[in-house]
């Protein structure tokens, strides 16, 4: 074989291989910023981290949050939502970036109390077959402010919620709890 064409057949191999790994590395960048743009504006894994959701979700289910819906609409009564810390929270030494997650109780202009182990929105009792027990302590009746949210956990009696921090702002939301995926004897729609 002569020199020039084994330097020729070289190249080419060269060349071949440099174009493979080019498109590979290309393909990686691509996944990696579709996933990257994915967990920020559409869906995100979550852990959950306490029993405050009990007996909706328990701690260490991990969960999608879809972050799309409340673009178009807002948050409703039933709604779990995965949130910041408020600045009350704040005040108390967690975290802004911190994430909590609670159920939708009342909406801007509704009013909310809880009273003979019943919570109450607009003076008809909730019909919570969701919760873990009856909630102990009454509270008074308070009416949502705009663009708020007043927030619970299932589990009523051990929840740091609205009741204790006040009402959460909308722009705290991250986004809604729509899946669980873990554990697997567990797994479905929220």
């Amino acid at each position: 074989m002569i020199p020039q064409e084994t330097d020729a057949k070289e190249a080419t191999a060269s060349s071949k291989i440099w174009r493979s790994w080019r498109e590979n590395l290309t393909l990686v960048a691509i996944a990696l910023l579709l996933a990257v743009l994915i967990r920020t504006f559409v869906a995100e894994p979550r852990y959950i981290p306490s029993d405050s959701m009990v007996p909706t979700l328990y701690e260490g289910d991990r969960l999608v949050i879809e972050k799309i819906s409340y673009h178009f609409q807002p948050p409703v009564t039933g709604d779990i939502v995965v949130f910041q810390a408020p600045a009350e929270l704040q005040r108390r030494g967690y975290p802004k970036d911190q994430a909590f997650i609670k159920r939708v109780i009342g909406t801007p202009g509704e009013i909310i109390k809880v009273a003979d182990g019943k919570v109450y929105l607009n003076n008809q009792p909730l019909q919570e077959d969701y919760i873990a027990e009856p909630p102990n302590q009454p509270f008074p009746a308070v009416k949502v402010p705009a663009d708020e949210l007043f927030v619970m956990g299932d589990n009523r009696n051990d929840s740091n919620d609205s009741r204790y921090w006040g009402f959460l702002p909308r722009q705290n939301i991250i986004g809604r709890a729509v899946f669980r995926f873990w554990p697997l004897n567990r797994i479905g729609f929220i």
